[in-house]
């Protein structure tokens, strides 16, 4: 079993940190750490990203998986390996830099909502799928799609997930959830973030 699925054994919550800034970073991260989260995402549209997932790899043990969101194209992808990056989170399906993500020895979670796209993801290399934006669709479509998806494939729905909603998207099938704007917004303090982590990882854990 690799680093990996000892997460997503563990506490499978990914942490996405959009909009935070390099100087942020490592207080919020050992707060995440503290309340039990082992992914942890910064967007890379977030202001100068590669640096604050730079010093993410540096500052994180190894059982802690970091890396970067809203990654779109193979030149990130390239950057993201040179930098110790372990995640490769996308918000669509693109074959390419699944391929190539997997290829650099990152950990693809991409995104997708069609069952067309989560099959191109699973073919291509995908090690879980990135239901977004999972609350427009509702739980019973985490059914639906799985009823065509390979036997163990991961669904991860993000997007408007929080702590009351994570009880009837488990029931449907989620193997794990992703945080957004529940989690943290730009402008919280660490000790907010710490707070709300530690709330979704206690919710999770009751179910």
């Amino acid at each position: 079993m690799d680093k990996f699925d000892l997460a997503m054994r563990d506490i499978p919550l990914v942490a996405v940190l959009r909009g935070i800034t390099p100087e942020e970073i490592i207080p919020v991260a050992d707060g995440l750490m503290a309340a039990g989260f082992r992914l942890i995402e910064v967007p890379l549209n977030s202001p100068r990203a590669f640096d604050s997932i730079a010093a993410l790899a540096a500052h994180c043990p190894p059982e802690v998986l970091t890396g970067a969101g809203t990654v779109l194209d193979v030149t990130q992808v390239r950057r993201l390996a040179q930098i110790g990056a372990q995640l490769m989170v996308t918000p669509n399906t693109d074959p390419d830099v699944i391929r190539a993500g997997a290829a650099a020895g990152l950990i693809p979670l991409i995104g997708c909502l069609t069952p067309s796209e989560a099959l191109s993801a699973v073919a291509n290399g995908a090690r879980a799928l990135k239901i977004f934006p999972a609350s427009r669709m509702g739980p019973d479509y985490l059914g639906d799609i799985r009823a065509v998806l390979p036997a163990g494939t991961r669904l991860i729905p993000v997007g408007g997930i929080n702590a009351q909603s994570m009880a009837a998207f488990h029931a449907k099938g989620a193997d794990g959830f992703g945080f957004g704007t529940n989690l943290y917004k730009p402008g919280m303090s660490a000790e907010e973030v710490a707070s709300n982590a530690l709330a979704l990882v206690r919710t999770w854990r009751a179910l």
